[in-house]
Formats: C-alpha cells, structure tokens, sequence
C-alpha cells in the first residue's frame, strides 16, 4: 500500500474522521517538539560553553576590541567609540574605533596545521615566524600518536621527545557573539545602559574562552606598551585620567648626589623579592616620603620613576570631600596592578596632633576622612599588600610622627633646593658643546656665591629665557632670582 493509499484509508476511517486521528497526529507532534527541546537544552548544557561578560567587568572593553579586531571583521552591525590619541609632540588625534553592535554576531578561525618537532629541538625559532607566544604540547605515545599528556609551555623551553604542538583551541570553532543592551537598567558608576556580551561555542574546554580573553588583555596593554598611565578616583574605582604619557626620562630629573639612585634601588629591590617578605611574615608593601621646598622636583621625579619602571600612577586626592575611611580603603585595596599610589601635599590634609587648637580648627571641615582611617589603611589590619606608596610634602614637620613611623614609611628622602653638582648636571643637560663641561662648572660656581637657595623649578625656568645662548646664561645670573 502507498502512503497515498494510506491517507485515502484514513479519510475513509471514521475513527480518523471524527477526530481521534486528528488528536494523535497533534499529540504525536506535540512529543517530538519537546523531546526536539529536551534534546536542544542537553546538547546546550553538555556539548556547548558559554561565557558572559558583563560591562562592569575589566576584560569588557579588551573582549569587544578583540572581537572587532581578530574575530568579527566582515559584520556590518557596528557601533562606534571615539577616544583621542596623544602623540609624542602632544598632538591629539581623534580616533575612531568600530565595535560589533547590539545584536548577534558569527565568525570564526581558520585551523592551524600542528607542528611536529624532533627530539631536544628549541621551540623558539619555530614558533618566532608563526607568532606563538604559548602553546599546548602534546607528547606522541608511538606510532598511533594519541596524546599521553599535555601541557602549556613558552616558545624557549626545550621538547626533550618527539612532539606535536597546536596553536590556541579556538582555530576553526565557530563562536556566536551575542551583545545585549538592556534599556531600563542603568549603571550608576558610568552612567550607561547596562550591556552585557555572551560567547557561545561547540566543546567543553574552557582554555577557549580563556585564550581570548589573556590575547585580547594583551592587545589592550600593547596599546599603552612604553607609556605612562594616570588613574584619578571616580566613585569608588580607578579611572584613566588624561592620556597615556610618553614616559618621561629618569635622567631628566636631576637630584643631588645619591638621592635618584637610593629610592630606585629599594623600589626594584621590594619589587624582585616578594618571598623574602612572605618568608618572614612581613606585609609586603612599601612606603616612601619626599620632603622638600616647592619645586624641587619630588612629583616630577615620581612621574619619572613610574616610567622608568613602567608602572602607572595613581592620584589620590586627600582633600577631596566625598572622600571617606571606607572608600579610602576600598580604593587602595583596588589599586590597577604595576601602579604607584601617589598622596601630594599630605601636610594639607591633616593637622598634627600635636600642634595647637587654633591650628587644628583651620583643617577642621575639610574633608570626612579620618586620620586614624588614614593609619590603618596605611598600615593597619585591613590595609592591602603588594603596594608602592609615595608620599610627598613641603612641610616635614606639620606631619603626624604616627604617619611618617616606619612601617608606613620606609624610605624618607629630602629634595632640596639645587647644589653644586645639580646646577652642574642641569647645564650640561640644556647645553652642548666643547665649552660646556667648563661653562658649567662657572654657572654653578657662580649661583652657589650669590648664597641664595633656587631650585630646580627656577633654574630651568631661567634657563628658558636663554635657550640657545649659554653665554648669557653666564651673564646674567644674577638676574635668575627676578626673570622667574
């Protein structure tokens, strides 16, 4: 019998004809649409991986860069983010960048062909021309290459058997990039709609995911490689302040005698030996205070000292009125990584307690943080580790000698006004020639016998006036303490 015999013997049923045909057909329907989804959701929840990140998140803005860049290059759903670029000459230029929009979104890789390697082979000059920072080696257990173990390694280890290497697990998958918008919900902190981008993939590992995310944090610090970053407290979170900095040379703050020299090197010694200080039970963070006349060079010298270390800095205004012990707290505890926090003119925020009534109630009103909320998050039970914290003031005596004991700060160094070696070294910095090492030694020479203090501000800013004509520079010395 055909099916189309069939049918026309159905039509003849009357069973079928009055309904009961009708019902299983809809019931027998109904069975396969739920075991379609049963079997959709098991699939989902056991051969496919998601991952969400939410905007608040840090890799948010590094992931959507990443997806516009290596992944979703042909989508023409696109939103737009303008941001200025800074060059060297301090030139702003407006840049554009395009970013997958609301809505979702399908790209994937080509796949790779594995690399075999031969026994005690370096995978460094074979991983150089391909770009393979890390990868996953796979040692072959004979002839039916089946992987016996894995792990990551570095493009300079040594392989000491025969080996098949594979690039990032994510070649060849597809992924399904899903950006959401949400119209009611607001996030307080950036004042924006709350977003959120979902990633789905076919396979279960999530070394994909974590791939795109430690790639696309590389990109994003590729973009500030060589800079140096200002972070300023919004709320109760770090923001970017400005544009990243071309960082400004060590050499180019001249100090006197040792003083460069003495903080650089306790720096990169807490920084290289964090097991001395866990060994021994002692909080591992470090506390510095410049004290000196106006001018001296103390914030200038940090700016270059983060540069030459290629960290960030951190601006912590203790004046600031929405300022409070717990927010003080909370913004040290999430200080950006490879930052030094930096406190200016800590005298101005508190009075000592030492000093007298009518000086205490000049300060009073200023601000809602506390001074003991100051020492604890300093040096207290709740205070963070693994932190630089440099301190500057032109008044070492208003400050409390609770918050200059050691343990809050370890080096104290005085910036004071020019001797004879900085006036030498700043004259040698500003003018080239056979007849410098000379001059130099006359200028200073010269500025040491007015016996007046200057200070490094003065100096260059006299050294402005002249700045293609040493000789009158000679000259006119005595005028330095009017022309500026």
């Amino acid at each position: 019998m055909t099916l189309t015999d069939y049918i026309s013997s159905l039509s003849d049923n009357p069973y079928f004809g009055a309904g009961f045909g009708l019902f299983g057909i809809g019931a027998g329907a109904a069975l396969l649409r739920k075991g379609l989804q049963g079997s959709l959701i098991f699939f989902r929840r056991h051969y496919m991986i998601t991952l969400e990140v939410p905007c608040r998140d840090k890799s948010y803005q590094w992931l959507l860069q990443w997806i516009t860049e290596k992944g979703a290059k042909k989508t023409q759903h696109l939103s737009v983010e303008t941001s200025f670029e800074q060059k060297d000459t301090g030139q702003v230029k407006t840049k554009y960048d395009f970013i997958p929009g609301v809505g979702t979104h399908f790209f994937s890789f080509n796949p790779l062909a594995p690399i075999s390697i031969a026994k005690n082979d370096a995978l460094h000059h074979m991983t150089t021309s391909a770009g393979i920072e890390s990868l996953r080696v796979f040692i072959i257990a004979g002839p039916t290459q089946l992987p016996a173990r894995a792990r990551k390694v570095n493009s300079s280890e040594q392989v000491s058997t025969v080996a098949c290497l594979t690039v990032p697990s994510y070649g060849g998958t597809w992924i399904r990039v899903e950006r959401v918008r949400e119209q009611q919900t607001l996030d307080l902190h950036m004042g924006v709609p709350w977003e959120t981008v979902t990633l789905t993939a076919f396979g279960r590992d999530k070394i994909l995911y974590f791939n795109i995310l430690e790639e696309g944090m590389q990109m994003a610090l590729k973009r500030h490689e060589g800079k140096t970053i200002m972070y300023t407290a919004m709320g109760s979170e770090w923001r970017q302040f400005g544009h990243p900095r071309k960082p400004r040379p060590l050499q180019s703050v001249v100090l006197d005698a040792g003083i460069s020299e003495r903080v650089l090197a306790d720096v990169r010694e807490f920084i290289g030996n964090p097991g001395w200080y866990i060994d021994r039970g002692i909080p591992y963070r470090r506390g510095y205070l410049l004290h000196g006349p106006p001018g001296c060079g103390k914030s200038s010298y940090i700016t270059a000292l983060a540069g030459e270390l290629q960290f960030g800095i951190c601006v912590l205004n203790l004046s600031e009125r929405g300022l409070t012990d717990d927010r003080l707290n909370h913004l040290l505890s999430v200080a950006p990584q490879n930052s030094i926090v930096l406190l200016e003119d800590v005298d101005a925020a508190f009075a000592s307690r030492e000093d007298s009534q009518q000086a205490k109630a000049a300060y009073e009103g200023l601000n809602r943080v506390t001074f003991s909320g100051l020492l604890n998050c300093l040096d207290g039970v709740a205070s963070t580790e693994a932190r630089i914290l440099f301190m500057t003031t032109n008044y070492l005596d208003r400050l409390d000698p609770a918050l200059i004991r050691p343990g809050r700060v370890d080096l104290k160094e005085y910036v004071g006004h020019c001797s004879h070696c900085q006036l030498q070294q700043m004259f040698l910095r500003f003018y080239r020639g056979q007849e410098a090492p000379s001059q130099a030694a006359t200028f200073a020479s010269a500025v040491v016998k007015c016996g007046k203090p200057i200070s490094p501000a003065q100096v260059q800013g006299y050294f402005m006036f002249y700045k293609d004509c040493p000789s009158a520079v000679l000259d006119n010395v005595e005028k330095m303490w009017t022309l500026v």
